[in-house]
Formats: structure tokens, C-alpha cells, sequence
């Protein structure tokens, strides 16, 4: 008995399942990998650096998440599903509802224009939709914040920054988006290990190597930057290359404002 419970991760983590037809005419469960995947050091039965986002969810718990950038859906449906365990686990109470009940809401905020890497749940009946009921705001993070957050006034418990990757992208997403954190909101950034843009070690887990083409230095970059600013607290969390046979993560790091 394992406290972390692998099918499950299996079947509605780390892969989108669906069902096929055997040539025997009987259906069989089929798991498709979901996109960069890998770069969060997941695996079929792992979910990399997604079980720190879920962990911090859970511990804080975080009802207002908001994802910018997602290939895959990966954290949108961490954040979802750390919430509903929130919820079946006595912490939250009240309307279990997906959006805006008593266990919060997940919005999912990608322009789905190709940067950085395609989308593979623009369609409605895609497994991440179906499944997971993120808000979806099909727009730049940038018209996304002045038209839709700020203007509905809404404060974020948890922020994922994975959308440009440029410099100048990271450091707008986090000014902007940071202004609206709550007392206790905490952000995370993704690429941020500097090691991963100098080599890439390949595994059988890794089917879209050409994402590793477009690693930009701008969240290394924006990190370096805010080591010096007393304002911010930072922790680092890179396991690049500990096992070789198997994929690690890009690099997770934790920002959270310093109490005064």
C-alpha cells in the first residue's frame, strides 16, 4: 500500500486516458502521455514537481489557482484535483462545485498560439475539459490580467507562471500577476534550472524533445534577478540529472512574498 496512489496518478494525472477498439471488437483502456509531461520530471507512475505544487496547494490551501501556459493541462489538473481532495478530506466545506463553489477555482490562461510548444485540450471534449473543468482564458496572460482579473478583482492563493519564456515575457507575467496575490499566495515558476538549458538528458519518456530546443533563459534569468530583492523569498528546487535513466524536472521554483 503506497500513500500515493499510482493508478490513479496513471489514469487521470500523468496521461489521458481513452478508450480503443481491439480487433477483437472489445475496448481497451489506452494511456496517452500527456504533453511535456517529461519536463516536469513526471513519469506514467510519478508526477515529477507536480507533486510539490499539489503539496503546497494542500498545505496552504489554495482555493484561487491560476495556471499561465499549459501544453498539456499537467498543472491545471493538479491544481483541481488537490483542491477536491481538500474537500474530501474535511478541509473545505460547503458546494463542491468545480468553478466558484466552496473549493475555488482553477483558471487555465494560454493564448494556444504555438509558443513555447501547442495545446492538445483546445477542444471541448478534451480529456483535461472533461475531466477537470478548468476556467479556460483563451487570450495572452497580459490582456488576460487587465480584462478579465483585475477588472472581476480577484485575488490568487496559488500562481504557475509556464508561458513565454523570454526575459521579458517571465518578468511582466510575475509583475503583473504578483500584484494581485493574496496575504498568503505563493507563486511558482517553471524552467528554471539553468543546467537543463545546457543538456538534456534523454529517456524513453521523452517523445517531444524539440520543446527543449525552445528553453529560453528567461525564468533562470528572472530568478537570478530576484535573489537580490529583500522583498521575495526563493526556493529552488532542481533534481537535473540525480538519475539519469529518468526524466527530472526543468526546475520548479517557490516565490513568496517576505512578511514584514
Amino acid at each position: 500500500m503506497s500513500i500515493l496512489n499510482t493508478r490513479f496518478i496513471k489514469d487521470f494525472i500523468t496521461n489521458n486516458l481513452d478508450t480503443k477498439r481491439g480487433d477483437d471488437g472489445k475496448e481497451y483502456e489506452v494511456h496517452n502521455p500527456i504533453k511535456y509531461r517529461w519536463t516536469h520530471g513526471a513519469t506514467e507512475l510519478s508526477m515529477g514537481d507536480g507533486l510539490l505544487v499539489y503539496s503546497v496547494i494542500h498545505y496552504l490551501r489554495a482555493k484561487v489557482c491560476v495556471c499561465l501556459g499549459s501544453g498539456g493541462g499537467f498543472i491545471p489538473r493538479i491544481m483541481t484535483q488537490s483542491r477536491i481532495d481538500l474537500y474530501d478530506s474535511e478541509i473545505f466545506e460547503g458546494n463542491r462545485d468545480y468553478n466558484w463553489g466552496d473549493i475555488g477555482v482553477t483558471f487555465l490562461v494560454d493564448a494556444a498560439n504555438g509558443v513555447g510548444g501547442n495545446v492538445d485540450w483546445l477542444d471541448e471534449n478534451s480529456y483535461l475539459r472533461k475531466k477537470f473543468f478548468p476556467r479556460i482564458i483563451n487570450d495572452t496572460t497580459e490582456n488576460a490580467y487587465y480584462n478579465f482579473f483585475v477588472k472581476e478583482d480577484i485575488k490568487i492563493d496559488y500562481l504557475h507562471i509556464d508561458a513565454g519564456h523570454t526575459y521579458e515575457d517571465v518578468k511582466l507575467d510575475f509583475e503583473l500577476y504578483s500584484k494581485i496575490l493574496s496575504p498568503n499566495g505563493i507563486i511558482s515558476i517553471h524552467d528554471t534550472d539553468e543546467s537543463f538549458e545546457k543538456e538534456l538528458i534523454i529517456t524513453k519518456d521523452i517523445t517531444d524533445q524539440n520543446h527543449h530546443d525552445e528553453f529560453a533563459e528567461g525564468p533562470s534569468k528572472l530568478i537570478e534577478e530576484l535573489k537580490d530583492n529583500k522583498d521575495w523569498e526563493i526556493f529552488n528546487f532542481f533534481n537535473n540529472g540525480i538519475f539519469k535513466s529518468k526524466p527530472s524536472s526543468t526546475g520548479l521554483t517557490f516565490i513568496q512574498k517576505c512578511k514584514k
